[in-house]
């Protein structure tokens, strides 16, 4: 290795230093760079937001006044149909009164020839009324009659069932009850049989009614147990 002391270590440090500069430079004049950018980026975006604002207040006045217009050209056709309407209404108030007017008036002039041709009139009707009511009134009867028949009939004849069914039910009834009661089966009692151990001592192995082993007692526990239990012959006596 060369030492730097060497004419030849001290060009290699001279050039380094150079270079170090040199890109010293660069990210000098780089970061201005990139600064200039940055403002130049945020006056532009701060202007084009202006923009868009003042752009979207006058689309709104102007949407507000078109509305606004809108607004009083609709009442003011409302106002126009309704005092149309109320004309036309009034118009036809005064005809309908006058009209009134002279209905009454032609009903004062002659109300007695009016009365004299209805009551001429009504006699015949009333005449026709009665003959309707009266074969009505027939026609009713002889429904009613008939109701009355087919009613007893049927009353009759589920009489005549119902007595049958009972007949019939009595004599089931009969049967059954001479017929013999079917006696239950007898349970059967556990068996025991008798085992040895290996060390020789009597064993019971107690079997349910089905023949399953249940209990192996001892001999001495089983005797005690059946000293212990009295016969009804001996629970008797006392």
């Amino acid at each position: 290795m060369q030492n730097e002391h060497t004419p030849m270590g001290e060009g290699a440090a001279n050039a380094v230093d150079a270079v170090v500069e040199k890109a010293q430079e660069l990210g000098s004049a780089v970061a201005e760079k990139a600064s200039q950018v940055g403002q130049a980026a945020a006056e532009k975006a701060a202007s084009v937001a202006t923009n868009v604002k003042d752009a979207a207040v006058q689309r709104a006045t102007q949407v507000k006044d078109a509305v606004v217009r809108q607004a009083s050209a609709a009442g003011a056709a409302v106002a126009k149909r309704a005092n149309a309407a109320g004309a036309a209404v009034a118009k036809k108030a005064a005809a309908v009164k006058k009209a009134v007017k002279k209905a009454v008036a032609s009903k004062k002039a002659a109300p007695k020839k009016a009365a004299k041709k209805a009551a001429k009139k009504a006699k015949p009707a009333k005449k026709a009324a009665k003959k309707a009511v009266k074969k009505a009134a027939r026609k009713v009867v002889r429904k009613a009659k008939a109701a009355k028949k087919a009613v007893k009939k049927a009353v009759k004849k589920a009489t005549k069932k119902v007595a049958r069914k009972t007949k019939t039910a009595k004599k089931a009834v009969k049967k059954s009850a001479k017929k013999k009661p079917v006696r239950k089966a007898a349970r059967k009692k556990g068996r025991r049989t008798t085992l040895y151990s290996s060390a020789g001592k009597k064993l019971y192995a107690v079997r349910d009614a089905k023949g399953h082993f249940k209990d192996i007692q001892t001999y001495k526990r089983a005797h005690t147990m059946d000293m212990r239990r009295k016969s009804k012959a001996e629970k008797g006596k006392k």
